[in-house]
């Protein structure tokens, strides 16, 4: 069983934003990733057809658009993501730094089932009055 120690990860480039680097293994039914964002590195608010995800907040917090509620998340909280929910943040603290998990693992990277919405530009205002 492979381990994965911290110190020897390598950070890959995001295919959405290749500023952004992340930490993203594929396993045979998963993916998990590392992921920090800073100001303006933050994907803008899509859905996943495919998949459905998992976050798990390690430090910052975020206003997190789920549908059409927007939270406040930070540290320790954990949310769910179902497929085809459409979902974006904004940050409230920089940066913010995550877990995530998403199954199917696909080719093992993150970004691969990201899918634009049609009214991105009013989600973006929407989360930027959140914060």
């Amino acid at each position: 069983m492979p381990v994965y120690k911290a110190k020897d990860m390598e950070a890959t480039p995001d295919v959405v934003n290749p500023n952004v680097m992340m930490m993203q293994f594929g396993g045979d039914l998963i993916k998990v990733g590392i992921v920090t964002y800073k100001t303006g590195e933050t994907p803008p608010p899509h859905i996943h057809p495919n998949d459905e995800q998992w976050i798990y907040m390690l430090e910052g917090r975020v206003a997190h658009l789920l549908d059409e509620e927007i939270i406040n998340v930070g540290p320790g909280d954990l949310v769910y993501i179902p497929r085809n929910t459409v979902h974006g943040i904004s940050l409230l603290e920089n940066p913010c730094k995550f877990i995530t998990f998403k199954s199917p693992a696909g080719s093992g990277g993150l970004s691969e089932d990201y899918t634009a919405v049609p009214n991105v530009a009013e989600l973006q205002r929407r989360l930027a009055a959140a914060s």
